[in-house]
Parts: structure tokens; C-alpha cells; sequence
């Protein structure tokens, strides 16, 4: 084999390689567009659609006012969810969040995550396509989901901008 191809075939694996140690340094999600971007060495790399609570505007402000929070947070834990396939939790309230319900005396609310649609004869996963769907957190199709969840480990920050 001559050096060239060598020197080509190497570039190659090397490069496959690259591609499985993306590092993500964090999902930014734009409420108003109802967009998520997964951003990589400061360059958008894959961007999603999305639906968001069944009061899209504002920041929640306490548990069942159906708002998607807004501002820092991370990624904490994930499961399977039976009622949404893929679920990556995010770690709302923070210490933000939590001082200024208490300052209402209100309950902040918890459980808001970025997960997959139902999987529902009666509801089938095209009907729930450019709705507001959610009781506050982040919906993806199934498919750009489990595309995110390979993508995006426990500890990937997480911004939500109105």
C-alpha cells in the first residue's frame, strides 16, 4: 500500500474515531422557537423541534401552572419511561427556583424532563406534532429523542431561554 493511502486510510479511522467523542457542552432550548440545539466545540451540531408545556410563556412558577421552566440546569438522572420512552430529567428547581417559590410560598414543582411522545393507539405520535403538549417539560419526537439521548450524558448543561 503506498504512503498515500495509508496516510488516507488512517485520516479516515481517525476521524470515525473523532466522531464518537463528541463532546456536548450543552443543550440550548429556545421556548419561543420551539427549538433545541445541541451545541458542540461552540457550533450547533444537531437542532431539534419541540413542544413545551401547555402554558409555553413564562417561567414556572410552581407545580401544575403547566410552564417549562427557564434558565441553568442539567441533566441529573435518566430512565425509560413506560408513559414517554426516553427521559433525561432535568435537576429543576434550583437554588433560583426554589428561594423564589419559597418567597411565594408556593411549591416550585419538580420532574420537569426532556422526553420522547406517548406511544398510544388512541393517540398516535404524529397527532401530537406542533402542540403544547406537556405538563411543563420538553417533548422531542421518539426518534430525534433517542438520537439525543446518545448524545447528551448525565452532567450536559442544559439552558432554556424564553
Amino acid at each position: 500500500m503506498s504512503r498515500w493511502c495509508a496516510a488516507l486510510l488512517l485520516g479516515l479511522l481517525a476521524g470515525s474515531c473523532l466522531a464518537d467523542t463528541v463532546i456536548i457542552e450543552k443543550l440550548l432550548i429556545h421556548k419561543q422557537e420551539r427549538r433545541l440545539e445541541v451545541i458542540s466545540d461552540g457550533q450547533v451540531i444537531r437542532h431539534y423541534r419541540i413542544a413545551l408545556g401547555k402554558q409555553p410563556v413564562g417561567h414556572k412558577q410552581e407545580r401544575g401552572d403547566n410552564r417549562t421552566p427557564e434558565g441553568i440546569y442539567s441533566i441529573d438522572w435518566r430512565h425509560h419511561s413506560p408513559s414517554y420512552n426516553l427521559s433525561l430529567h432535568l435537576d429543576y428547581p434550583n437554588l433560583k427556583d426554589r428561594a423564589e417559590a419559597w418567597k411565594r410560598g408556593v411549591d416550585p414543582g419538580s420532574m420537569i424532563m426532556i422526553h420522547g411522545t406517548p406511544v398510544d393507539e388512541e393517540y398516535p405520535e404524529w397527532f401530537f406534532t406542533g402542540l403544547d403538549w406537556t405538563n411543563g417539560c420538553i417533548a422531542l419526537d421518539n426518534r430525534s429523542m433517542r438520537e439525543l439521548w446518545e448524545l447528551a450524558p448525565d452532567g450536559t448543561l442544559v439552558e432554556i431561554r424564553p
